[in-house]
């Protein structure tokens, strides 16, 4: 999954060469874990939401300025921890 992950912060990141890979790579997996660990997720499979937030601390980590990442996105890493949690959401549970 991080090489899928990799690509795709490569192009969000307009990064065309790979001289940077392995750093980025090492992003990406912290990134993964953290997200992984902060949503109680098992893994990242099939949750947009969750790699959403991965690319986004991995993108915020690459700019040095991961220390703003949970402040400014505390409701998307609560939303996306409480479905995990709770086991997702039907539509007989949305208000």
């Amino acid at each position: 999954m991080e090489q899928e992950l990799l690509i795709e912060f490569k192009n969000r990141m307009h990064i065309s060469h790979s001289a940077e890979d392995a750093n980025l790579l090492m992003i990406i997996k912290a990134s993964v874990d953290d997200i992984k660990h902060k949503c109680s997720l098992a893994t990242l499979d099939n949750n947009n939401r969750a790699i959403e937030l991965a690319l986004e601390r991995s993108r915020y980590v690459y700019n040095d300025s991961v220390e703003f990442f949970d402040e400014n996105f505390r409701s998307q890493l609560t939303s996306v921890g409480l479905e995990s949690v709770l086991g997702g959401f039907s539509d007989e549970t949305k208000v």
